[in-house]
């Protein structure tokens, strides 16, 4: 389960989904950053709204804590807030119950373990004349506060925006629950969500976008003192208690004003003149087994050209829906969209040895003149090819 605060290397993500380590706490100054660039598009999109927060525990959780206090300024008609028994949350070590919640009426000594906990602001409990988290009443989940449970998918039913950074292991089952009930929403999650089956045709047909993302793509997570071991160099920092993950970001179905920017783009001819990185990478090459060009860097997509592209799966940080259509993704292991399929080919790896293979049906290929130094090619008879990376399909608007 995700809360709120610092950033890795892209391992770092993998190995939590493996550990089921699902306890990172977001920082305060990202959601206030994220939920600001809603703001900005629309001051009102929260006003009268009830808001989820289906994965925080106020004690814990930033999200919780942000929303409580800017339930006046926001306008918020509700907040919700459900957390996880400890006893059924594998990346909680060791758990120990707030005087929050032991100096409350409602204490359980057994239900603190293994029952989820529900927190609602909706009103001034106090009378102190105000709305805040003063006024936060809560009480015991008849289970465990799982988000798919019946009793917080009814809450998810009576809310309007659901927010959360939900457990990593589960992001992708997550959206799909947020969806079901056509919610708007603005979780966090991998950056590789958009080449996956589940997520990619959401991208495709407008239901979901990239948010304004983490401050120069570092996200930084505080974790439980118990989970602070066995981090690569350079992932945690033991003086502020934070690990930085550059493999994640927003996303959403909120507007925000940087997802209808046009990315400012040169010609064909300009961008071969001047950019020294796309003439390393080969320019701009054909497609073999798709009608489309590829072009190895987003900021070499060329103004003037009027067919179907693949690009860095990155270009999504910059889609303007206004500018460019996305029509596919070259991930061909469940989109069957190639202009040809190969026969058994020959991998040649970059020490020599080979291998018999049907890779070059899993996404574009490029045809070489020669062998490509320092890297895999496959040969099928005497022509060789490349594969590329996963692109994005995209092709201009025609009044863009």
């Amino acid at each position: 389960m995700t809360t709120t605060e610092p950033v890795a290397g892209n391992g770092s993500l993998a190995a939590a989904r493996t550990a089921q380590n699902n306890e990172y706490y977001t920082r305060w100054v990202d959601i206030e950053s994220e939920m600001n660039a809603y703001l900005d598009y629309d001051p009102d999109v929260f006003r009268d709204k009830t808001i989820l927060l289906p994965c925080d525990d106020p004690e814990w959780s930033n999200f919780a804590k942000f929303f409580a206090l800017n339930f006046g300024p926001f306008g918020l008609k509700r907040l919700i807030a459900t957390s996880y028994a400890p006893d059924s949350n594998p990346g909680l070590v060791s758990y120990q119950p707030t005087l929050f919640e032991t100096e409350a009426p409602q204490f359980d000594e057994v239900k603190t373990r293994r029952h989820g906990k529900k927190f609602v602001l909706d009103r001034d409990v106090n009378g102190d004349g105000v709305v805040n988290i003063d006024d936060l009443q809560w009480d015991y989940l008849d289970g465990d506060g799982d988000y798919r449970s019946d009793e917080v998918t009814a809450l998810r039913d009576e809310s309007d925006i659901i927010i959360t950074n939900p457990p990593f292991s589960l992001g992708r089952d997550f959206i799909r629950w947020v969806l079901e009930a056509d919610k708007k929403f603005s979780i966090i999650g991998p950056n590789s969500f958009p080449t996956t089956k589940e997520i990619f045709p959401l991208i495709k047909e407008g239901r979901l976008w990239l948010g304004q993302g983490f401050a120069g793509g570092n996200a930084y997570f505080r974790v439980p003192k118990d989970n602070r071991g066995g981090w690569a160099d350079g992932v945690y920092d033991p003086e502020t208690g934070l690990v930085k993950f550059r493999n994640v970001t927003w996303f959403t179905n909120l507007e925000h004003g940087q997802r209808h920017a046009p990315m400012q783009l040169m010609t064909q001819a300009d961008n071969l003149r001047y950019n020294k990185q796309l003439v390393k990478k080969g320019g701009y090459r054909h497609y073999d087994n798709i009608e489309a060009i590829d072009v190895p860097l987003s900021i070499a997509i060329p103004s003037d050209y009027d067919g179907v592209m693949g690009v860095p799966v990155s270009y999504l940080d910059n889609h303007c829906p206004e500018q460019f259509d996305i029509v596919g993704l070259t991930q061909f292991s469940w989109l069957k969209i190639a202009d040809k399929v190969y026969p058994k080919q020959t991998q040649v790896n970059k020490n020599g040895t080979e291998q018999q293979v049907t890779k070059l049906n899993d996404g574009a290929a490029i045809e070489v003149a020669t062998p490509p130094d320092n890297k895999t090619y496959y040969k099928v008879g005497d022509k060789m090819y490349v594969k590329t990376f996963p692109r994005v399909l995209i092709q201009r608007k025609a009044d863009a």
